[in-house]
């Protein structure tokens, strides 16, 4: 696991500790805040020792009863809990706890082999169980994966309470390319100016272009968006300008267009580059004269819209060799807003991965098992040729067929044919990999299944765990792994 420290999770309440007098003593008010509930003394103490010496804020009780006290009145990250506790047992803690609207993740700590318990103890809602008697350093790990789960459900809880008010809801990252594309979607939406939207495929052209209508004064109209390369040449005018009843074969009766429909509001265009030169001619005196004439018909109606168009590719050679024109071009490319290809905000993956786990996983009842640090990792050393959209269809799959697991692996798209379509056998012979690189994929992809868990993956590869740790840190030393990556045996 990357090294971690502790974050900054404020504390709502002030909260007594497991010193005595009830008080916790002077620490940094940002560090992570654990409570224990332990009946036995001795394991009580060691524990509450450890964690201290951790870098933990740590309370400590020794029933349920005052376990679900404490959650009332404080605001904790993480809770150790004993479920063989006397009086309230705690399965009915792991039950009642919702009760005090804690967001903390719960860990329970059940006798060996008491797995039916610590199953039924996942299904209340616990994030992990651990067996006792248990490895100081299993502990740990736990803890600090769930410390960071719970500042990631906060982050995304308040990233939601904020989408009413920012232009940023629906749009993740924090990156500087992020924040001047951010900067740029306020200076622009308050003004009629037309806007230009540059990008890949797949890094979410059509958010920034909602996000500009959402930031405007024209929100309370509507946002019209279409797709220019899914129409036929004689279909996109139709679309757009609307027909009049006979004006080709099929048309039965008058259909006013989508540039009508978005009166008042915003007209989006996306994949501008494919509209046709006839229809460029039309939407050129559209946007001249404001306004415009269904086909077939002979009266023109006034509309008012504000243009956004976005495009994938660069339109200035088209308009070089003819294709686009240049005086349509000028009319849209008024204020160019360029959107950055995934690969060039790596530090906004574990943002996002996070944020489509917990999405996906709410929005198909599914459990939502942890993305490693060792896992992100790979997925920020990816070059992500299908940019956020393949990052989201990548995890939403992800948590469907590892339903269940203990932690989510990464297993990147593999072409056209789609994620894991292909086995490493195929992409290698396909992409010209070496032994050497074939192998260094199938041990990842192997320590990934396995939860980065070295000696389970050892077991697998039919190496010793020895060997193992030899080939993670020539990769490490070749940069394929980040330093921060486990390198202990």
């Amino acid at each position: 696991m990357r090294g971690w420290t502790p974050r900054s999770i404020p504390a709502l309440h002030a909260d007594g500790g497991g010193a005595p007098g009830g008080a916790d003593p002077p620490e940094t008010p940002l560090l992570p805040r654990v409570l224990v509930v332990e009946d036995e003394d001795m394991v009580r103490e060691l524990l509450e020792q450890t964690l201290r010496e951790e870098g933990f804020r740590v309370s400590t009780v020794s029933s349920g009863e005052s376990a679900l006290k404490r959650l009332e009145s404080t605001l904790f990250d993480v809770v150790l809990l004993d479920l063989n506790l006397p009086g309230m047992h705690g399965l009915n803690v792991l039950s009642a706890a919702p009760a005090t609207q804690t967001d903390a993740q719960f860990i329970v700590m059940t006798a060996f082999g008491s797995v039916d318990t610590a199953v039924e103890a996942m299904k209340l809602g616990a994030y992990d169980y651990i067996n006792k008697p248990f490895r100081t350093e299993e502990l740990l790990l736990t803890l600090r994966r769930a410390v960071e789960e719970t500042e990631l459900r906060r982050e995304v809880a308040r990233l939601r309470a904020q989408s009413q008010d920012s232009i940023r809801s629906r749009i993740i990252g924090k990156t500087p390319a992020m924040r001047r594309v951010f900067n740029l979607i306020e200076r622009v939406a308050p003004t009629r100016a037309s806007v230009l939207i540059v990008g890949e495929t797949g890094t979410g052209k059509e958010l920034v272009a909602r996000a500009v209508h959402e930031a405007s004064g024209r929100i309370r109209r509507p946002f019209v968006p279409v797709n220019c390369s899914a129409l036929a040449e004689t279909l996109l005018e139709s679309e757009l300008f609307g027909h009049v009843k006979g004006a080709f074969t099929g048309a039965v009766q008058s259909r006013r267009g989508l540039v009508e429909t978005a009166q008042g509001g915003t007209l989006f265009l996306d994949e501008v580059s494919t509209i046709p030169a006839s229809t460029q001619v039309k939407l050129l005196r559209v946007l001249q004269e404001r306004r415009v004439t269904p086909v077939g018909g002979s009266e023109s109606l006034p509309v008012d819209f504000r243009l956004v168009s976005a495009t994938n590719e660069d339109l200035e050679p088209r308009v070089r060799d003819g294709s686009f024109r240049e005086d349509l071009y000028y009319r849209m490319n008024v204020f160019p807003i360029r959107v950055p290809p995934l690969r060039e905000r790596r530090e906004d993956i574990p943002l996002l991965a996070n944020a489509f786990r917990l999405r996906f996983a709410e929005e198909n009842g599914l459990e939502a098992p942890p993305i490693l640090a060792e896992t992100l990792s790979r997925m920020m050393a990816y070059d992500w040729p299908g940019n956020v959209r393949e990052l989201e269809n990548t995890i939403e799959r992800g948590l469907i067929l590892h339903h269940g697991a203990r932690s989510l692996p990464f297993e990147p798209a593999t072409g056209s044919g789609g994620l894991g379509d292909r086995s490493l056998l195929e992409r290698g012979g396909q992409e010209g990999w070496s032994l050497d690189r074939l192998e260094r994929e199938y041990i990842l992809e192997v320590l990934d299944s396995e939860g980065w868990h070295q000696g389970n993956a050892a077991d697998r590869l039919g190496i010793n765990r020895r060997t193992l740790y030899r080939k993670l840190k020539r990769y490490r030393e070749e940069g394929v792994l980040p330093a921060s990556a486990p390198a202990s045996e």
